[in-house]
């Protein structure tokens, strides 16, 4: 379950960064997850519980923001919704598309005290 190490990740970031800003306690933290990232949000989402409940995040709000997976078509050139990385271009059909969206997660804010 690769989910566990990503929330290490996003613990060892929040950590850092009370060091570096010197608050104590996480109230929510708010992450963007692609469509085409590969990260299973159930999981996420409940490994992200199991590994703050120790720490300054215990407690703290999950909010997931979901970014759809897009692409751009090499024949049409037009922006396409990707589904899956292997999604031929709603447009004309053509494959494969360039994945240009959905493939990222990241922490877009912490609110803290």
């Amino acid at each position: 379950m690769h989910e566990m190490s990503l929330v290490e990740g996003v613990r060892e970031l929040i950590e850092d960064a009370a060091a570096r800003e010197g608050f104590s306690r996480v109230n929510s933290v708010r992450v963007e997850i692609g469509q085409l990232s590969g990260v299973e949000r159930e999981a996420f989402e409940f490994c992200f519980d199991l590994a703050m409940r120790d720490g300054i995040a215990a407690g703290a709000q999950l909010e997931v923001l979901a970014t759809p997976g897009r692409g751009r078509c090499p024949a049409c050139g037009r922006e396409t919704a990707l589904a899956v990385v292997y999604d031929p271009c709603e447009h004309c059909g053509t494959v494969p598309v360039a994945v240009i969206g959905g493939t990222e997660m990241r922490v877009i804010d912490l609110e803290v005290e």
